[in-house]
């Protein structure tokens, strides 16, 4: 499987896409605010610059995609207003895997500059926007082109599926019943991406430069905890009762893993120190249920169900991969089963993603 051509949420605007079951990524990138206001502002008010260069590795499409670069740009110009400084240029880069769907964020881009300079108002500076296609494990932008860098649910993906996990079977993911090697395999292919993409980032930003990262992570050392793997394992018993009923074949479950890495803080740590070229500003943790809509008010019926919310988040993510290892016609049994599976989970526990956020600067 050739991750950087089938990696890609859900596009369109339909039921099951990214667009629409998307919420509980924006929660997390509302969580992470502070963080990311508290860089944006640092990064501002150390040079008040002319012009004022972001990229958002990992962009998707939907809501998220504009809902994180107006909350940048409203805070800068919160801050030049209270110093009276004239507004800066912006240019912003969108950058996703080419399967992405770009064409629904580009289509939607002139309502949102629309309301963007509602919101902003008089005197502020005109804002650029380009999609770059390609993998953020390799250069994507000029030397010393960029000022600030943001990625959120995005680090955790790898390049590839790990090597040499053969002996994964009947699990999609690393497991509590996984071999050593495999939680190895895993790690290893965890460091040579975030050590990669670390040092193409170092070339593209300026010197002082800020990136903000949140993956999908754990508190655990252990990489294979609950915290961090369950809803994988679950949806591996959703993929094996469908090999009881032969509804897939054997070779295919034994062959499918997901190329994902959920690090603890210490193993970011660890890598960016490694690496050299950054300092670390702030390194946090910070938790989300996972039901997106739990604490939502006003809700319909479907919303209501834990499971249905769950299930259709993890689809709009994962179906892309699915599909291109098993076939469509899997696809609405198998999240058929899971939403089952996770029903009951979700009423007689709570669960929630582990967030790793950190700040940093370019050394």
């Amino acid at each position: 499987m050739e991750v950087v051509q089938v990696l890609h949420m859900n596009g369109g605007v339909g039921e099951t896409s990214y667009a629409k079951n998307s919420l509980l990524q924006q929660k997390v990138i509302t969580m992470t605010k502070p963080i990311t206001e508290d860089a944006i502002t640092k990064l501002y008010c150390s040079k008040y610059p002319d012009e004022i260069a972001i990229a958002d590795l990992g962009c998707s499409s939907g809501p998220n995609t504009f809902f994180l670069v107006s909350e940048l740009l409203k805070v800068v110009d919160s801050v030049r207003q209270k110093i009276g400084q004239k507004s800066p240029e912006y240019q912003v880069f969108l950058n996703d895997l080419p399967g992405n769907d770009f064409n629904t964020i580009f289509r939607s881009l002139s309502d949102f500059q629309n309301k963007l300079r509602k919101q902003l108002g008089p005197g502020n500076g005109p804002c650029f926007f380009t999609g770059v296609p390609g993998s953020f494990y390799g250069r994507l932008f000029r030397k010393n082109s960029l000022h600030f860098v943001h990625s959120s649910y995005s680090l955790h993906w790898l390049s590839q599926v790990p090597q040499g996990l053969e002996s994964n079977k009947r699990n999609i993911y690393m497991a509590s019943t996984s071999p050593p090697d495999v939680l190895k395999a895993y790690y290893v292919q965890f460091q040579k991406n975030f050590s990669l993409f670390l040092k193409c980032r170092s070339e593209e930003l300026v010197d002082g430069g800020r990136m903000v990262l949140t993956l999908i992570g754990r508190r655990s050392d252990d990489p294979s905890s609950k915290e961090c793997c369950y809803f994988w394992e679950l949806l591996a018993i959703a993929l094996g009762d469908m090999l009881v009923k032969g509804l897939i074949e054997e070779e295919k479950l034994n062959s499918f893993n997901i190329p994902m890495y959920t690090p603890s803080p210490a193993e970011v740590k660890y890598e960016v120190v490694k690496e050299g070229s950054f300092n670390i500003d702030r390194l946090e943790v910070t938790e989300v249920n996972w039901n997106a809509y739990q604490d939502e008010p006003d809700l319909s019926d479907a919303f209501k169900d834990g499971g249905y919310n769950v299930a259709k988040c993890i689809r709009a993510v994962a179906e892309p991969l699915l599909a291109s290892h098993f076939g469509e016609g899997i696809l609405d049994e198998v999240f058929r089963r899971y939403r089952e599976i996770i029903s009951d989970r979700v009423s007689k526990e709570k669960n929630e993603f582990v967030n790793v956020t950190v700040s940093l600067i370019k050394a």
